[in-house]
C-alpha cells in the first residue's frame, strides 16, 4: 500500500515553511520555481516514495502555505539557502538529494558551494548551469526590454505585475502553463514591444482544459492557491536577482562535483534562449554530471508534461547512488 502523503509546517529559521512529505528512506528535497507549488511535484512524490525514498516538497519562500516576506531582499541567496539548511535541521537530516526546477534549480545549483556537506546529489530540471553573468541582471533585463517585451524586466517594479496577475490569476496561469509547455513557442512573446504591454497582453491564448498533462482539477489547485496568496512572493524571486548576483560573485562558478543529473524538455524555451548547445558549458562547470535526459516534445514543465520519463530517470539516478 502506498505511503500516505502528509502536510505540516516547520520552522526553518526566519520563516515557517509548509512541506508535503511522502515515504521513508533516504531524503529527497524537491524545490519548485515560478509559478509553482509543492504540488508541481505531485507525480514525483508518489513515484519516488514508492521506490523507497522519503520525498519532501516544500512550498518555497513566498508561495502557498509558506511565509511570504514583503521585502525582495529577503529572497536573496543568503535567505533561500538558509531555508534549505533550516529545513534539513528541522527534520533532523544531515544531508539530502536536492532537485530543482526553474528558480528552484538556480537555488539548488548554488547549494553545494553555499552549504557544503549538506548536499548528497543534485537532480536538476529545465535550467542548466551557466557562468555568472558579466553584467548586473537588471541592466541586462533593461537592455533586452528596449528591444522587445521581456517579463524579467516587467516584473522588477513592485506592484505592477502583482496587480495584473493577481487580478486575473486563472487567466494568467492557463496562459503561462500553455505558453511554456511543449505545445507552444513562448519566445513569440518577444514579437511585442515593452511599451504599453503587460504580461497577459503578450502571452498566447491557451486551448481549453483539460490538456494531456493538466486536468481541470489539477489546475484548480493552482488557481485556488494563487487566488488566495497572489503572486508577489513568487515575483520577489525575480526582484532579488541583483542581490543573488552580488552575493554569488566568488561562488557561482565553482565546479559542481556532487553527483548530478539534468533533465529537460526538448521544446523548453529556456534551452532555446541559452544558445546552440548549453550542455557543453554545463559539462565544463559540472564535473559531477553523470547523465542528461532531453524529453522530445516536452516543454518547461517537464516533470508534469512527461512525468513517467522524469520519474524513471530520477529513480535510476537515485538507485545508482545507493
Amino acid at each position: 500500500m502506498p505511503a500516505p502523503l502528509t502536510h505540516r509546517s516547520v520552522d526553518v529559521g526566519d520563516i515557517t515553511m509548509h512541506i508535503a512529505e511522502q515515504g521513508d528512506g533516504d531524503p529527497v528535497v524537491l524545490c519548485h520555481g515560478f509559478p509553482g507549488l509543492w504540488y508541481s511535484w505531485r507525480h514525483q512524490l508518489a513515484a519516488l516514495s514508492e521506490a523507497g525514498y522519503r520525498v519532501i516538497a516544500p512550498d518555497m519562500r513566498g508561495y502557498g502555505g509558506t511565509d511570504s516576506p514583503a521585502d525582495p531582499s529577503q529572497y536573496d541567496r543568503k535567505h533561500t539557502v538558509a531555508d534549505m539548511v533550516g529545513l534539513l535541521d528541522a527534520l533532523g537530516l544531515d544531508d539530502a538529494v536536492f532537485a530543482g526546477h526553474d528558480f528552484g534549480a538556480q537555488l539548488v545549483w548554488d547549494l553545494p558551494a553555499w552549504a557544503p556537506g549538506r548536499v548528497r546529489a543534485l537532480m536538476q530540471l529545465s535550467v542548466p548551469r551557466t557562468p555568472r553573468s558579466p553584467v548586473r541582471p537588471t541592466d541586462g533585463f533593461r537592455y533586452m526590454a528596449s528591444k522587445h517585451f521581456v517579463h524579467l524586466h516587467y516584473f522588477q517594479e513592485y506592484g505592477v505585475a502583482d496587480r495584473e496577475l493577481g487580478d486575473r490569476p486563472r487567466e494568467f496561469l492557463t496562459k503561462i502553463f500553455h505558453a511554456l509547455s511543449g505545445a507552444n513557442r513562448y519566445l513569440d512573446c518577444w514579437d511585442f514591444p515593452s511599451e504599453g504591454n503587460g504580461y497577459l497582453d503578450v502571452l498566447p491564448d491557451p486551448p481549453a482544459l483539460p490538456w494531456s498533462w493538466l486536468s481541470e482539477s489539477e489546475f484548480d489547485y493552482y488557481a485556488d492557491e494563487f487566488t488566495r496568496t497572489g503572486f508577489t512572493g513568487g515575483l520577489n524571486w525575480y526582484r532579488a536577482d541583483d542581490y543573488v548576483w552580488e552575493q554569488t560573485e566568488d561562488l557561482h562558478d565553482l565546479p559542481v562535483t556532487v553527483p548530478t543529473t539534468f533533465i529537460a524538455g526538448g521544446n523548453d524555451p529556456v534551452l532555446e534562449m541559452m544558445g546552440e548547445n548549453p550542455f557543453d558549458t554545463m559539462k565544463a562547470m559540472v564535473p559531477g554530471l553523470r547523465s542528461t535526459l532531453v524529453v522530445p516534445g516536452a516543454g518547461h514543465f517537464v516533470q508534469m508534461e512527461a512525468a513517467d520519463q522524469v520519474n524513471d530517470a530520477m529513480i535510476g539516478f537515485l538507485r545508482d547512488l545507493d
